[in-house]
């Protein structure tokens, strides 16, 4: 299964400043996967050490010092670590040392290449006495497959190609346009979770891709346990199990739980987003770039992992048959989700990933745009309508209000690239960048 992120490891690989990477992302996104493929394509050879599958490794950190950890490493793994080989420290979190040792690489064996990559990585190094190397390491942050790798996944890479190039001509076939919305729903059922996308083209059978949701949601709240005390653990499943039906709305943590203190529910959301588990979606005044400046901490939407994760703790049924319309799944949340999913997944990777919206808030007069992201000098409104009809006034205050910027519509609509206000369908997300390059 062909990675996006892929191209990235490869940048990584050629940078003479390189750093030793670790690879941060929810549990069961492909980190493993890619970076072994990596690994065996892009070097003479592959040392792979994971420290929950083979616990006795993490005793080669009980030194810092990275020839020894290599000669000890080298020793039970039976095989040569030289500059040709890539050392992966996988499941890194079970070996907090390990992180540590990451900034010694740099600093005195900085020719050997290493990549670490764990999940719930920050529930692990909470420590009071752990200090993360910063400036030592370098991060890539992994996502589920985006839409574009779900079709090519599944045999559907003509239908990618079909996608760039109605985008950079700014018209569909109707009736690719229409098939092109079935893949669409077909991905908000089935989602990006790699080993859920493998037994879809496996099997093409529903129920046992949401029977394989169901088992991956109960292996992030069996994580909580590991790595969170009891109190704790309660929080993180109260926030987990609560987000997908918060999807799009303002966030109060009294919508989670109103008998908890905000401020023992608002630790356990920072360590899900942390942990890329969810996202906060954070409101800014869209004046300008960079759009963090703008953001207000205290305002916040968020969006989770994965839009098929999102459905399924929706309770949607194992017999549901999909129609053409993406609107009859849990209303507009799932479309909001699944473009926030396609920004995420189109960001640099080298960054912590960002989200936000822009809203005003005024008696009888109130509006909101559900994204706002940069693909050059202005901020560029996006606004999602999960039906065949809909009002953007929202939309039409905020150009108001930003003279000379333009604004997005990503609907179930064909292509319409007038401006100021240019109308993409769901399919397309990615194509964004190039459309406002054109």
């Amino acid at each position: 299964m062909k990675r996006a992120i892929e191209q990235f490891l490869d940048r990584w690989k050629g940078d003479v400043r390189r750093l030793p990477l670790l690879v941060r992302g929810a549990r069961q996104v492909g980190k493993s996967h890619t970076i072994a493929a990596f690994g065996r394509r892009a070097f003479a050879n592959l040392v792979t050490v994971n420290f929950e599958q083979y616990p006795h490794f993490k005793r080669c950190f009980q030194t810092l010092n990275p020839r020894e950890i290599i000669q000890n490493i080298a020793l039970l793994a039976k095989s040569d670590i030289r500059r040709d080989t890539l050392l992966f420290l996988d499941e890194i979190q079970a070996c907090p040392e390990a992180i540590t040792a990451l900034r010694y690489f740099h600093e005195q064996l900085p020719e050997i290449p290493v990549i670490g990559a764990g999940s719930l990585l920050e529930f692990a190094i909470a420590s009071e006495d752990f200090r993360t190397p910063v400036g030592r390491i370098q991060y890539l942050f992994m996502t589920p497959l985006s839409f574009g790798e779900f079709l090519d996944a599944t045999g559907n890479g003509m239908a990618r190609t079909a996608i760039a190039e109605a985008a950079a001509n700014g018209s569909v076939n109707p009736a690719v346009h229409d098939h092109l919305l079935t893949l669409v729903k077909k991905y908000f059922i089935v989602g990006g979770m790699p080993a859920v996308v493998a037994e879809y083209v496996a099997t093409g059978d529903l129920r046992k891709c949401l029977q394989l949701q169901a088992s991956i949601a109960q292996t992030f709240q069996d994580d909580f346990g590991k790595y969170a005390s009891r109190a704790k653990h309660k929080h993180l499943q109260k926030i987990f199990l609560a987000a997908p039906k918060l999807v799009g709305r303002k966030f109060k943590y009294s919508h989670v739980d109103p008998l908890t203190q905000s401020r023992e529910l608002k630790e356990a959301l920072e360590l899900l987003e942390s942990a890329g588990i969810l996202y906060r979606v954070k409101r800014t005044s869209g004046a300008g770039i960079p759009l963090e400046a703008g953001a207000n901490e205290r305002h916040f939407k968020i969006v989770v992992l994965d839009i098929g994760l999102m459905q399924n703790l929706c309770g949607l049924p194992g017999d549901f048959v999909p129609s053409n319309d993406v609107s009859d799944l849990h209303a507009g949340a799932a479309a909001e989700q699944f473009v926030a999913q396609e920004l995420l997944a189109h960001q640099d990777p080298f960054r912590a990933p960002r989200l936000y919206y822009w809203a005003r808030e005024a008696r009888n007069s109130g509006a909101e745009v559900d994204y706002l992201t940069a693909f050059g000098p202005s901020p560029l409104p996006i606004e999602v309508k999960a039906g065949k009809s809909g009002a953007l006034r929202s939309m039409h205050l905020y150009l108001q209000s930003h003279p000379g910027q333009m604004g997005v519509r990503i609907s179930q609509h064909p292509f319409d690239l007038r401006p100021p206000l240019l109308s993409v369908p769901f399919y397309a997300v990615e194509t964004l960048p190039a459309i406002m390059r054109a």
